[in-house]
């Protein structure tokens, strides 16, 4: 797989090239607006310098990746492709009638693959003439720096087809891990709850967000906590997100979505893109600083790493993807310190296990349902 498409010019589209491109594959980007590919391939030119600048790659590496990556005029520009990554707008009416296109120009050994963080594969391929050769390829943000890549088939994805694209991944330079096509896949589903009980421990006016995360920081050893990183991901992002898994799994109060980052994303605070989320981003604006409370940044810890291990003991249950993955997949796709399912061995499933107990006694909500499996634990 040499000659590789992509379809979207925005952020994640540019770094998917750039790793396609870093491995020596011939890249085509397309982009249906024409002046975001060029926008694009300027601020790929200018990241590359950067590299050059702080010796990580050499002058000669950095113009081969850029001559590696054509701009395509057209879709049918990647009709010579052996694989073609969708990284467009998170709607499945649009990314359908791409594919639905795209399919009348390549070959039938094209592989087609979304970058969808959140949409069912099995819905997007079902529409393809022939979805045995649709796949989930799911990077994370920045593409050249996150290791992570999760590879998803659907129902009706061609058996040997992930194995494939795992080891095109490992080819690529990635840490690649194969999930079951469930809302959210691994990391997006078992992430849920480290900005969701955040967010309800703020709406309660139990605990401001700068102490919510320096609990998370400081107890936990998380590079950023919830909020932090809901400002850098998107506060509109990230209830997106959250929107689509509480739907796609049939309005289930796990992943109810919370008011508050509704309210945030109305009002477009939507973190550093914005200059102000949660916290303000304006040059010489004051930095908040949490009053500390050791008690209550036991409660703050406690309360979401027990959510966050609950998730992870499920997603083991239900066969989402094996342990190492599930590991591999929260460490490296979002930086987590430990794997879940270590971390809940080491401060003891049984306390995991009576704090949920103890947040269903005082909430009665099936928000705080535990795993059966993890009472057996």
């Amino acid at each position: 797989m040499k000659n590789i498409g992509i379809i979207g010019a925005g952020t994640m589209g540019v770094g998917i090239a750039q790793v396609a491109a870093t491995a020596g594959c011939k890249v085509v980007l397309f982009d249906a607006n024409a002046p975001q590919i060029d926008k694009a391939l300027s601020g790929l030119e200018k990241t590359l310098q950067k590299l050059v600048d702080k010796a990580k790659i050499s002058q000669e590496k950095a113009t081969e990746i850029r001559t590696n990556i054509v701009k395509g005029e057209a879709l049918q520009d990647l009709k010579d492709s052996d694989l073609v990554i969708e990284a467009i707008i998170e709607n499945k009416d649009i990314k359908t009638k791409v594919f639905t296109e795209l399919e009348t120009y390549v070959s039938d050994d094209c592989i087609i693959g979304s970058n969808t963080s959140s949409i069912s594969i099995t819905s997007l391929g079902a529409e393809l003439k022939k979805p045995e050769r649709f796949i989930g390829i799911h990077f994370f943000n920045p593409a050249p720096l996150m290791p992570l890549v999760e590879v998803i088939p659907s129902l009706l994805t061609e058996k040997s087809l992930p194995e494939k694209i795992y080891n095109l991944m490992k080819g690529w330079g990635k840490i690649p891990v194969i999930a079951k096509d469930i809302p959210g896949f691994i990391v997006n589903r078992i992430a849920r709850p480290y900005y969701g009980e955040g967010l309800r421990i703020v709406e309660e006016n139990i605990a401001t967000p700068e102490q919510v995360d320096e609990a998370m920081r400081t107890l936990g050893n998380f590079k950023m906590g919830p909020f932090e990183l809901m400002d850098l991901i998107g506060v509109d992002v990230n209830f997106a997100v959250t929107i689509t898994v509480y739907k796609d799994y049939f309005y289930d109060p796990k992943y109810k979505p919370s008011l508050l980052q509704q309210r945030m994303a109305e009002a477009k605070l939507h973190g550093r893109k914005t200059g102000k989320g949660f916290y303000d981003y304006a040059e010489g604006a004051e930095k908040q600083v949490a009053q500390k409370d050791d008690a209550l940044y036991q409660q703050i810890f406690l309360r979401i790493i027990s959510m966050l291990i609950n998730e992870a003991v499920e997603a083991k249950r239900l066969g989402i993807a094996n342990d190492e993955d599930i590991e591999l997949a929260m460490q490296k796709g979002v930086n987590y310190p430990k794997g879940l399912l270590a971390w809940g061995k080491e401060i003891g499933y049984s306390k995991i296990s009576g704090t949920l107990e103890n947040l269903y006694g005082e909430y009665q909500e099936e928000r705080y349902r535990q795993s059966p499996l993890l009472r057996k634990m």
